[in-house]
């Protein structure tokens, strides 16, 4: 015999599951020196990049870095303030040993050892040609804590040249620019970039770690193309086959397990 039982609903509020985007910054050195200045070479021209976004610290990749990386004692205030010097605003941490957490729950940030970080691509169609070498990048990069979606909003579209010392940053969305792309000048998109002009100043796609990103130029001769952090600079010149022609730029796994830019030729 079922028993029925009276029951009020509250009228002044209700609880429900919320999902809440991060970003995650993967920690792989206590030296908050280091941090900071990779930081501003990373990040100190785009002061606009972040927009006070919620992030988790992973502590994993110190683990991985050495094997007293789990006894290394962190400033956690320190580091707090630095991020929110980017309008960054951490709220947990997870990956840490015992005592690094209890630094960071002192510090005022919660524990999150259940936060998923994207790690790892998904197979590409794109070939690993053997002329690109992985090139990695030369800072702790942000990256979305799940899994990042294709942007939702409709392109930014550029019809102007852009000269050199002007940048555009396409949030949420591809890039489409149907002008030159100068010397000096910086084009960045959450997701594609498209430029059906010369490309000659810096592109930097999936800025906040979407793997699956590309750019693709008419012409393509960079200063620097660069995708969720994997950066490549004008140093490192591009192969004959794809300088100075119709090319696309795409990220694939590479054999040593180290992610690299893979350049191709469209229509080849």
């Amino acid at each position: 015999m079922s028993t029925i039982l009276s029951a009020s609903a509250p009228t002044s509020f209700e609880i429900k599951s919320a999902n809440l985007p991060l970003v995650a910054l993967l920690l792989k050195s206590a030296d908050l020196e280091q941090l900071g200045r990779e930081l501003a070479q990373r990040f100190g021209d785009m002061p606009d990049f972040f927009d006070n976004d919620p992030l988790v610290v992973d502590l994993s990749p110190l683990a991985a870095a050495s094997d007293e990386g789990l006894s290394t004692p962190l400033d956690f205030s320190a580091l707090i303030d630095l991020l929110r010097s980017y309008r960054l605003q951490p709220l947990a941490v997870r990956g840490g040993s015992e005592i690094q957490t209890e630094a960071a729950l002192s510090a005022g940030l919660i524990l999150a050892q259940d936060a998923m970080v994207q790690r790892s691509l998904p197979q590409r169609d794109m070939a690993p040609e053997p002329m690109q070498e992985p090139v990695p990048t030369a800072a702790p990069e942000p990256v979305v804590a799940q899994a990042a979606p294709a942007p939702a909003l409709a392109a930014m579209v550029i019809d102007k040249p852009l000269r050199s010392g002007q940048q555009v940053y396409a949030r949420g969305r591809d890039l489409v620019v149907m002008a030159m792309v100068n010397p000096g000048a910086e084009v960045i998109a959450d997701g594609h970039i498209h430029v059906y002009a010369p490309l000659r100043g810096k592109a930097i796609a999936g800025a906040r770690g979407n793997a699956d990103a590309r750019i693709f130029a008419l012409v393509m001769e960079p200063e620097l193309i660069s995708i969720a952090g994997i950066y490549r600079t004008s140093e490192n010149p591009l192969p004959d086959s794809v300088q100075g022609k119709a090319a696309q730029v795409a990220l694939a796994p590479g054999d040593d397990g180290n992610d690299k830019l893979v350049i191709k030729a469209i229509g080849a």
